[in-house]
């Protein structure tokens, strides 16, 4: 609203530079005039000279009421005139710089297929070239961010498989290292009972308690290997089923109410959604750690070719301008928004709740790389 009351402001501002400059430039050639005639005789001839010099017939007698009359009605023609011409000029640079302001603003959100229209051959028609060209790097710049998130997602991905092939031949060698070797020692052990139970029985009575003894050490052996087996966040799930679970097992922790809004959305790059799901995650734990809300809300949805995220809370709320702006929570953030070429907005006052909201544009990098192959075939 500051920026349109700015812009409103040089319409009436060329308003006041016209009606200034008509109604001085008036006065002053009116002033001029009548002082160079005014030495070529009395004041009646001067004025009879001025009319007529005009091509101005009077059809009644001249004296200086008349005159007066025709130098006011000149000044009010004038202003008139100089009204009508600074609003119009006016009106039409501020459509103009409108233009210029709407397409900053779009950018500023994310929406970056938006182009500023023709705006002519002068120097804001050049901005508005320029401004253009910009949008279409920074788009170029969101495709390979998104790319290169899409390229770590599956690195991640083979990553991921390593460790669990890794952790299988770990395990394989725990197991014959330890359980294994328990098991083999409890097998021999009860073998030797069987001898003994008849020949010695207190012997095979503390066999039996070593035996015991050797199965709790594999069972525990066992319960440590397991501890170690953690599925991965997102394997195997889309991100609102893993939304959804997080939520739920948040909801049966914790005592506070949450609900949720999630949209179902196609085309969306597995970079975008671990990112966004660890995004959520972060922003749950920064909820839980310092908001002490009663009620979290999750939506994600899309609007004008964007996907978002949106967490709210009731809880106390923290000024935007402080310092936790830059805690390491927001930090990281902010750094998972800036990967996929996303742009983060944070409302907040104290006393009255926070809002999160992450907007990360949905671009193909399929069709954009068929239409540099084409235009380079060109």
């Amino acid at each position: 609203m500051q920026t349109q009351r700015r812009l409103a402001s040089i319409q009436w501002s060329f308003v006041k530079q016209g009606l200034t400059l008509a109604v001085g430039t008036v006065v002053i050639v009116l002033g001029l005039l009548w002082l160079s005639i005014y030495w070529l005789g009395s004041y009646g001839q001067a004025a009879d000279w001025l009319f007529l010099y005009l091509g101005i017939r009077v059809p009644f007698g001249l004296d200086w009421k008349y005159l007066l009359i025709f130098f006011v009605a000149a000044i009010i023609f004038a202003g008139i005139l100089g009204v009508i011409s600074g609003y119009v000029v006016g009106n039409l640079l501020k459509k103009r710089l409108n233009a210029l302001w709407e397409a900053a603003m779009n950018l500023e959100r994310g929406t970056l297929s938006y182009r500023v229209p023709e705006l002519g051959a002068d120097e804001l028609g050049d901005i508005g070239w320029s401004f253009n060209r910009l949008a279409a790097k920074w788009e170029e710049q969101v495709v390979s961010l998104q790319r290169l998130s899409n390229h770590n997602a599956a690195l991640g991905e083979q990553l991921r498989q390593a460790a669990v092939v890794e952790e299988r031949q770990r395990l394989a060698r725990e197991l014959h290292d330890a359980v294994s070797q328990q098991l083999f020692a409890i097998a021999m052990t009860t073998a030797a009972i069987k001898r003994l139970m008849e020949k010695n029985p207190a012997r095979a009575a503390q066999q039996i308690e070593l035996v015991e003894e050797m199965a709790s050490a594999a069972q525990t052996e066992m319960r440590a290997l397991l501890l170690h087996l953690r599925p991965a966040t997102l394997q195997d799930k889309s991100l609102g089923e893993a939304v959804v679970e997080l939520l739920e097992e948040l909801k049966q922790k914790q005592l506070l109410k949450i609900t949720w809004e999630l949209e179902e959305i196609d085309g969306m790059s597995s970079g975008i959604e671990d990112h966004l799901f660890r995004i959520l995650q972060e922003a749950l734990s920064n909820t839980l750690r310092h908001a002490r809300a009663d009620h979290i809300e999750v939506k994600l949805f899309t609007l004008q070719g964007q996907v978002r995220l949106r967490i709210t809370d009731d809880g106390v709320g923290f000024d935007t301008d402080g310092e936790k702006m830059t805690s390491y929570g927001l930090v990281s953030i902010r750094e998972r928004v800036a990967e996929v070429g996303g742009s983060l907005e944070i409302y907040s006052a104290i006393g009255k709740g926070t809002q999160l909201e992450v907007r990360i544009p949905l671009m193909e990098p399929m069709n954009y790389v068929e239409t540099k192959a084409a235009e380079g075939s060109e």
